[in-house]
């Protein structure tokens, strides 16, 4: 390969630095908010059962080659496409792979970006009591108006914007390392004092059994396919977070090692989050089944009727705000790195312009809540009649870029990269480990995705 490339943003300081990093990337509102309610949704230990191999088969793969190409092209995702395909020998076309990366970065962290100001609306109404004795209809009630008020929405997503471009603007080691350093630690914390609340609650054993204990009746074709997407989804893969973090990790750190350690933090997130919120919710007598509304609906409700429930409902929510926190950083670099390399700006006005870029399209989502709650844009599109601004948006960001994005890794990595490359940079020569990779990235990961892809598609454009 001749000389290594050396990224123009410098380096994580060591392995546990990038390990924290894109463990804060992969943790996030679908680690505590979305995995509990998608067990919930589809039975429990049959559905874990099935994420946690789709995690060790689909998940650890793609995020191995995302993190080679990002470490050999050493730029942002765009040039470092551009880059190795020109190596290989292949078409220039490829680069557009690390754009979808960037643009799906950009799509998802705009509207990401308003829901994580909900938790941080609830971080303050948790502990003011407002769900102290709550009824449902009280809880209900409280979710509604805040939504309802766009300038509510637009203070808190303002908020979560500016606490993100902060931390970005600062640099790698300076703002990213540093951030990471203290928010995954005080995540891990968090949740380990929640479990403790839930393990007091006298329902531990129900949530235990629920989470762990297989009912196979309840496993069909969708449940396999939504543990797939999950296990995929997150881990943070496919929008060039993992790719640019991975052009910052030193030479000498192992990336299957490292990735295998990634996907084992993020799937311990998820179970400690799933252990945490379970039996709350059985201790109340409210079902796990109650899909997105789990966490600003259900919970608030068993937190105000538990003994120091505004307190520790305070942590759980203070948790996901520093989930959301670490996922944003991510989600926000990519773009920056873009603009400081292809258009020559420093890394602060880079991360002004992505950042007050990204907070105006966030706003459609503000917007699509309250004042245009009615409008469907799209509504003479087939399969779009009942999609309002958000819904397009996260259509296009979370079912057609992402995994669209992922699919396409893995064909470069497995069939496009040579051998000898892949097997260079991951630095396993042809070792059995290797040769696994390889067969995973090559047939079971584009499988998986693929199907994934088709099917969320499907159900997309038929809602």
């Amino acid at each position: 390969m001749g000389a290594r490339r050396v990224s123009v943003h410098g380096e994580w300081s060591s392995r546990l630095a990038f390990v924290l990093a894109a463990t804060g990337s992969a943790v996030g509102l679908g680690n505590i908010w979305k995995f509990p309610y998608m067990a919930g949704e589809n039975g429990g230990g049959a559905f874990v059962l099935v994420y946690l191999l789709c995690v060790a088969c689909v998940g650890v793969p793609v995020m191995m080659a995302e993190v080679l190409l990002g470490r050999r092209g050493r730029r942002n995702p765009l040039e470092t496409m551009a880059t190795l395909a020109r190596e290989e020998g292949r078409s220039a076309h490829w680069r557009w792979l690390g754009g979808m990366g960037i643009v799906a970065a950009f799509l998802i962290l705009s509207f990401y970006s308003v829901i994580a100001g909900w938790t941080l609306a609830y971080v303050f109404r948790t502990a003011g009591g407002v769900f102290d004795g709550a009824t449902a209809t009280t809880v209900n009630r409280v979710f509604a108006a805040l939504v309802a008020d766009p300038e509510r929405l637009l203070a808190w997503h303002t908020i979560f914007m500016g606490m993100t471009m902060i931390v970005v603007a600062r640099g790698v080691r300076g703002g990213l390392e540093r951030a990471v350093r203290f928010l995954m630690p005080a995540l891990f914390v968090l949740l380990i004092v929640l479990v403790g609340y839930a393990l007091n609650s006298g329902r531990f054993d129900e949530g235990l059994r629920f989470l762990f204990a297989p009912d196979f009746g309840r496993l069909t074709a969708a449940v396999v396919l939504a543990a797939v997407g999950q296990a995929f989804f997150s881990l943070s893969l496919g929008m060039g977070a993992i790719m640019i973090y991975g052009s910052y990790l030193p030479h000498g750190a192992s990336i299957a090692r490292t990735s295998m350690t990634v996907a084992a933090a993020d799937t311990a997130v998820a179970l400690l989050a799933g252990l945490a919120i379970f039996p709350i919710l059985f201790a109340e007598g409210l079902h796990p089944d109650q899909g997105p509304s789990l966490i600003f609906k259900a919970l608030p409700l068993a937190f105000g009727h538990m003994p120091g429930g505004a307190f520790f409902g305070t942590l759980f929510f203070v948790l996901l705000v520093f989930a959301a926190w670490t996922s944003a950083i991510s989600l926000l670099e990519p773009p920056v790195t873009w603009l400081v390399e292809n258009r020559g700006m420093s890394r602060v006005r880079a991360t002004v312009w992505a950042g007050v870029v990204t907070w105006l399209l966030g706003l459609c989502t503000v917007f699509s809540f309250n004042l245009w709650s009615g409008w469907r844009p799209l509504a003479a599109v087939p399969g779009f009649a009942a999609k309002g601004v958000f819904d397009i948006i996260d259509f296009f960001g979370s079912d057609v870029l992402l995994p669209l994005g992922g699919l396409l890794i893995s064909v470069f990595a497995g069939w496009v990269m040579a051998r000898a490359s892949s097997a260079e940079e991951l630095g396993l020569g042809e070792s059995p480990g290797y040769r696994v990779w390889r067969f995973l990235v090559r047939y079971v990961t584009p499988a998986g995705i693929g199907a994934v892809f088709l099917f969320r598609l499907k159900d997309a454009l038929a809602s």
